[in-house]
């Protein structure tokens, strides 16, 4: 059976970053990564829906040691999947990518300090294992099968097709079409103005407001400075740049909400009228209690000017063979829906595991670091921050593992596992975030502690202290060296979690 020191699996953002980390950091090291589908690049390549494009800026979700080199700082899909595998070829990375790799489960042998993967390979799902010391999840946090779609009534009715942006049809033509997009969230306002090009008229139906932010698509300072500094000089300064300011204003957020709001909103005046305003882009809730909506160059706002779309604050009663009649009685006629309603969170993209025979259950255990679970040795997953760029904590968790493997080694051990040992711990759930796809799927998600190392951190600079300089053997996580079998530990899904 083939073994690898590491396995990685996923192809997207995190895994090309987990993989680079690991070559650079422990070149000995054997390792692959298993991609479930037959392309790199995660998100990057499964969404094909008009005007894909980032809600983050490059220099931040851009990996730490490539340099974004395009003149668009809020960059669209293509030149993302294009940035993603010029740096897998150019990093050696894409010869450890094996596709069509689905894993599908994993179990762990303290006696052999090692795990025991499952997966389905090529189109035909023929069933292979392999063994690897450590797991590395760079799954992502969604279901690439099935996005969030709830049943709206009499929608059977509509007699025009119902698309959602997860799935978007090849070539699908709207041209001259009334388009209705259901959604307030990123995928909304990036999906309304860029279908305005050929549709006929374009209308964001939602059921409350989000925050929307204008920020230019090209950021000047950063491009004048690539002229006079090298290339990774530049792209260094600018990430830092962004990542304090990023940090401040989400700090103003939570310090003076009502403050923050009123900024945002008085942006605002400059593309939209006071009863715009107040009737689809005032939110109840306070800033960063759901993530903002990004729109580069204020292209919602234009398009809204220009009569090409419209924003529809309401709720749908039902669908009509026309399009959606609202609860205030009002119809929206279309000939086209787009369900823009969310993702389906997943955990470790449905992997099933187990330690010794006892199943995990990862809505049982507690989130080490946000990357680790206890109980559940020599596996860290990658999940991104809510308030910044996805990569920057990728990066930083790719770094700790390198930091991991490196102690291990040094060491002797063959096993690492975090121990929730405190039974009076409180378990909070996962993500304090009021979005509604998050809200949906905490349940199956770990929980965080109430205290150091089982808090998960929305702040980048607490986040590097601790994975960069923080001590490894933290007296939670638990080491066995190598020919030594494990101590007894509590399976993860038997340590008994107190509420709140």
């Amino acid at each position: 059976m083939e073994h690898f020191d590491v396995l990685i699996v996923g192809a997207g953002i995190s895994g090309i970053g987990a993989a680079r980390h690991l070559a650079r950091q422990h070149p000995g090291k054997s390792y692959a990564i298993f991609e479930g589908r037959s392309a790199l690049g995660g998100t990057w390549d499964l969404f094909r829906y008009p005007g894909i494009r980032s809600d983050s800026d490059m220099y931040t979700l851009g990996f730490a040691f490539r340099p974004w080199r395009e003149a668009k700082a809020i960059a669209d899909g293509p030149s993302i999947l294009k940035y993603l595998r010029e740096t897998a070829r150019d990093t050696g990375v894409d010869r450890h990518i094996r596709y069509e790799h689905k894993v599908k489960r994993a179990s762990w042998d303290s006696s052999r300090a090692r795990w025991t993967v499952e997966v389905e390979r090529g189109p035909d799902k023929t069933p292979a294992k392999v063994t690897c010391g450590f797991l590395f999840m760079c799954t992502g946090y969604y279901n690439y099968a099935r996005g969030h779609r709830p049943e709206f009534p009499n929608e059977q009715a509509f007699q025009g097709p119902i698309v959602h942006p997860q799935f978007w049809p090849e070539n699908f033509d709207y041209s001259g079409k009334r388009v209705v997009v259901i959604g307030s969230g990123a995928t909304a306002v990036t999906l309304v103005p860029a279908m305005t090009d050929k549709a006929a008229h374009v209308t964001m139906l939602q059921r409350s407001p989000t925050y929307v932010v204008s920020r230019p698509a090209e950021d000047t300072f950063a491009n004048w400075l690539r002229k006079v500094l090298p290339a990774q000089m530049a792209y260094d300064i600018i990430r830092w740049r962004n990542v304090v300011l990023q940090a401040i204003f989400f700090n103003l957020a939570r310090t003076r909400p009502e403050k923050t709001k009123e900024r945002l909103l008085g942006l605002l005046k400059q593309h939209l009228s006071d009863a715009q305003i107040a009737e689809h882009f005032t939110p109840a809730y306070n800033p960063w209690d759901q993530r903002l909506c990004l729109v580069p160059d204020a292209d919602l706002f234009k398009a809204i000017g220009s009569g090409k779309a419209s924003v529809v604050t309401d709720h749908i009663a039902r669908f009509t063979p026309n399009g959606i009649e609202l609860k205030s009685g009002k119809v929206l006629e279309a000939d086209v829906i787009v369900t823009a309603t969310g993702l389906d969170l997943q955990v470790l993209s449905g992997l099933e595991a187990d330690v010794d025979g006892v199943p995990v259950d990862y809505a049982k255990t507690f989130s080490y670091k946000g990357i680790m679970y206890s109980g559940v040795p020599n596996m860290a997953s990658v999940f991104g921050y809510t308030n910044a760029s996805w990569t920057l904590k990728a990066d930083l968790t790719a770094e700790y593992v390198c930091r991991l493997l490196a102690h291990m080694d040094a060491r002797g051990f063959a096993e690492c596992r975090p121990v929730a040992a405190d039974p009076n711990m409180k378990a909070t759930p996962w993500l304090d975030f009021s979005s509604g796809y998050v809200v949906r799927a905490m349940e199956k998600f770990p929980k965080q502690g109430d205290h150091d190392p089982w808090l998960v951190h929305q702040n980048y600079w607490r986040d590097l202290m601790a994975f960069r300089f923080g001590a490894i053997d933290d007296g939670v996580m638990r080491f066995t060296p190598r020919g030594a079998r494990a101590p007894a530990a509590p399976p993860p899904q038997e340590r008994p979690i107190a509420a709140e």
